[in-house]
């Protein structure tokens, strides 16, 4: 029996409403604190006086930039790494908390002053970089911390706010923020350093995230029928269309339920699927394109930020591909979702194994690099909202679980990497490329399997009334 025949197709405004109008905010909102996070990856070439790990002097870098634009600091590479990872862990001990509260507490509230201290924090950096190395730690954990604040709790939003047959294009719309930051960051950070300096870098981006929080505060309601701006009409239309699905009241997590659920196996064995290939790509693209293609750093940095580009076009399309499908009548709801999660498999699977065969191609190489990103965010219509039909109610814990799994999947495959690069120069990016296509499979698999998109007994309302 399918939830969509019964569902009210009352037309209301579309791409201009309200509803798209927030949805665009929480994207600005994943695009600011990405960048945040992302932006010392940068800057951390001009941070310190030497990025080789033998501690050879970067005297290109002091011939370039002066030392009052650029203050430069003795950390070490292992410091470098430490601090670069810092935010990890808090954006990581946060998830399951997050998760749990946000579902009980305004979400409003929560991303809201998660925003602003991450934005704070991002001012904080280059006195705290002055101060001490540990002080730039500290910040960066904290941060990392309010990030995931932001990152998890925004997905509490579409409980609320997204109908059913509108959740693909309103969350790939927000969740295409996380791609298109990276992006601008690769752009934009080397030109503000070279022109203006590196702490102007951080200067800038939290200052956007400062203002953006204001707008935040004055724009978002946690409920659309307490916001005093949306039209009547999209008001009835929202609460109308998810009556069926989600009431007020909150109750006790079902924790045992959860753990014995198949379909939430499939979505966090997904995820971990998911940010296995996805981190892989983040961190060691970059390297790949230098270690094939021997470009300068400014021509690595533009390649570099190309996949993110046609990964963020990619995104917003499959949320309107998945919708039309739905309102169309055209596929179920779980057909769309086994579609979509099979293609952001399957695909980057592919290009990804066929990367090695192309080092003496260029534009070969470009090109598939941009495939394995773009088609990669085909989950965003897939297992990355699947918790949102199983079990609405629950769905920001769910997301919380889900994305600590896909966090130690990407834990995982960057610290294997690492070490299959160091120990076998010659087959390396094979080795790498065919592991993951082999856990995107066997995740793939997996999920075909078990994955539901009805909503689970213990996610129903609990009905007191006697018959």
């Amino acid at each position: 029996m399918q939830m969509d025949n019964q569902l009210p197709r009352k037309k209301v405004p579309g791409f201009c409403s309200f509803r798209y109008g927030l949805s665009f905010l929480v994207h600005c909102c994943n695009v600011i604190t990405t960048a945040q996070r992302a932006c010392l990856n940068l800057t951390m070439v001009v941070m310190v006086n030497s990025t080789d790990p033998h501690g050879l002097p970067n005297t290109s870098t002091k011939k370039l930039l002066d030392n009052i634009k650029n203050p430069v600091y003795n950390w070490s590479p292992d410091i470098q790494g430490i601090i670069l990872s810092s935010t990890f862990y808090g954006f990581v001990i946060i998830q399951v908390p997050v998760g749990y509260f946000s579902g009980i507490y305004s979400t409003k509230k929560m991303i809201g002053f998660a925003l602003c201290l991450s934005s704070v924090l991002s001012l904080l950096i280059p006195p705290a970089a002055g101060i001490g190395v540990a002080w730039v730690i500290v910040c960066r954990a904290v941060q990392g911390a309010a990030q995931g604040i932001v990152g998890t709790a925004q997905f509490e939003i579409y409980v609320k706010w997204a109908p059913p047959l509108e959740r693909g294009r309103l969350t790939s719309m927000s969740t295409s923020g996380f791609l298109l930051g990276p992006f601008i960051v690769l752009l934009v950070t080397g030109v503000i350093c070279e022109s203006l300096g590196w702490p102007m870098v951080f200067y800038i981006f939290g200052a956007c995230g400062c203002a953006l929080c204001l707008l935040w505060f004055i724009l978002f309601y946690d409920d659309p029928k307490d916001h005093p701006c949306i039209s009547i009409s999209e008001k009835e239309y929202i609460t109308s269309s998810l009556v069926q699905q989600v009431s007020s009241s909150r109750q006790s997590l079902p924790i045992k339920a959860m753990l014995k659920s198949l379909p939430v196996w499939a979505i966090s064995i997904g995820s971990f699927t998911f940010f296995w290939s996805h981190i892989i790509m983040t961190l060691y693209t970059p390297l790949f394109i230098n270690s094939t293609l021997h470009v300068n750093i400014k021509e690595n940095g533009f390649l570099s930020s190309l996949p993110y580009l046609f990964a963020w076009i990619c995104g917003n399309l499959v949320g309107q591909l998945s919708d039309f499908f739905l309102t169309r009548n055209i596929l179920s709801v779980i057909a769309v979702r086994k579609l979509f999660t099979a293609a952001g498999f399957l695909l980057p699977a592919i290009f990804g194994v066929c990367l090695p065969y192309l080092s003496s191609s260029f534009y070969g190489i470009v090109i598939f690099l941009i495939l394995v990103s773009a088609t990669g965010s085909f989950c965003l219509g897939g297992v990355l909202i699947n918790g949102l039909d199983i079990a609405p109610r629950y769905f920001g814990f769910i997301k919380a679980c889900s994305t600590l799994s896909g966090m130690l999947g990407g834990l995982i495959a960057s610290t294997l990497t690492g070490l299959i690069l160091r120990q076998d120069p010659e087959s390396a990016w094979f080795k790498t490329f065919i592991l993951m296509a082999a856990i995107n499979v066997t995740g793939l698999i997996f999920y075909l399997i078990v994955a539901k998109a009805e909503i689970q007994d213990w996610a129903k309302e609990r009905q007191h009334t006697r018959l």
